[in-house]
């Protein structure tokens, strides 16, 4: 079987697709306030996903992550993971969300064959969440992760960006909650993606630093678990709660990389911290062979890079909002 293999001997076997670019927060380090959606034309339709989930599928892809934007937007979303699901040598669909709409579909994910959650989550306080996110939504947020618990998911996480002066006085509080809903929680140090009108410099906070205070008020220990992603875990001692640590600026971790990324329109794109992509959607609506696109994904690769190149002192390198890349 052909593989995905980059010029640096990195096998990919994870691709993160995005299903839209809309959301109905407006978080600060994903989007602008008065973003501009695209015309639903331009979004990948359900048919073109899952051609290209089958072609990577057949590459030697195993793992495929629903991104947006916030994924459940897209109307009928448990309808496409049902059919990614079925496909040959996909072992595991996941999802990552902002958590406001899971009341509703928390229960038809699981039925249509989901396996793991991660929720977005950067604060408990509602006056906070309503400054970060620019909606008042937070309540939705934890109802949400109240409805999904009720089904036996292989894993909920919580995902936290945390940014120093903003809502770095609530990793001990975050924690709580992981630990008290029996839930697993990973700290991301904010990606410097888009202008957001401060200077991530000032606001960043290390891995490391927020490990250590968190060692100040539990009993870590190193874990072996793996999810496929780049977080490094530790355990927390009398719980079943285990902390994740992302880390692109302290700990850079793309020496392992085995992910890529579809955005909604349809780009390739072959690291997160680079503007090397590839437009598949045209390529496909040119009514190409499936034997061409295969061919097409693997010569695409070669343009993976070795690793990102995040610099918190230069001016903002990637233009794009996590938004329109895909979380």
């Amino acid at each position: 079987m052909k593989q995905l293999i980059d010029p640096f001997g990195r096998t990919i076997e994870y691709l993160r697709i995005s299903v839209t670019d809309r959301c109905d927060l407006r978080c600060s380090y994903c989007m602008s306030e008065d973003v501009e959606f695209l015309p639903r034309q331009d979004i990948l339709s359900f048919e073109e996903i899952v051609r290209l989930a089958e072609s990577f599928a057949k590459l030697g892809v195993k793992k495929i992550r629903i991104t947006g934007g916030e994924p459940l937007m897209r109307k009928n979303l448990p309808e496409l993971i049902v059919r990614i699901k079925q496909i040959a040598g996909i072992e595991e669909v996941v999802m990552t969300t902002n958590g406001t709409l899971l009341t509703q579909y928390a229960k038809p994910l699981f039925e249509a064959g989901l396996s793991r959650l991660n929720i977005s989550l950067d604060t408990l306080k509602a006056d906070r969440f309503h400054k970060l996110t620019r909606r008042d939504r937070l309540q939705a947020v934890l109802d949400g992760i109240a409805e999904a618990k009720k089904y036996p998911f292989a894993g909920i996480k919580l995902n936290a960006v945390v940014m120093r002066g903003m809502n770095d006085d609530e990793i001990i509080d975050l924690t709580d909650y992981a630990i008290a809903n029996d839930i697993d929680i990973t700290f991301i140090e904010e990606m410097p993606l888009g202008e957001v009108g401060y200077d991530r410099s000032v606001t960043f906070l290390s891995s490391d630093d927020i490990k250590k205070e968190l060692s100040e008020h539990y009993s870590l220990s190193n874990s072996t678990h793996k999810t496929g992603g780049p977080a490094v875990y530790s355990s927390v001692a009398n719980s079943n709660t285990r902390i994740g640590f992302i880390s692109p600026h302290s700990h850079n971790f793309c020496g392992d990389c085995n992910r890529i990324r579809i955005t909604a329109v349809g780009r390739l794109l072959l690291c997160l911290g680079n503007e090397n992509s590839q437009d598949l959607r045209g390529f496909m609506r040119a009514n190409s062979s499936d034997e061409a696109l295969t061919e097409l994904l693997i010569k695409s690769l070669q343009l993976k890079p070795e690793k990102h190149d995040f610099n918190l002192a230069e001016e903002v390198q990637i233009l794009r909002f996590m938004s329109h890349t895909g979380g």
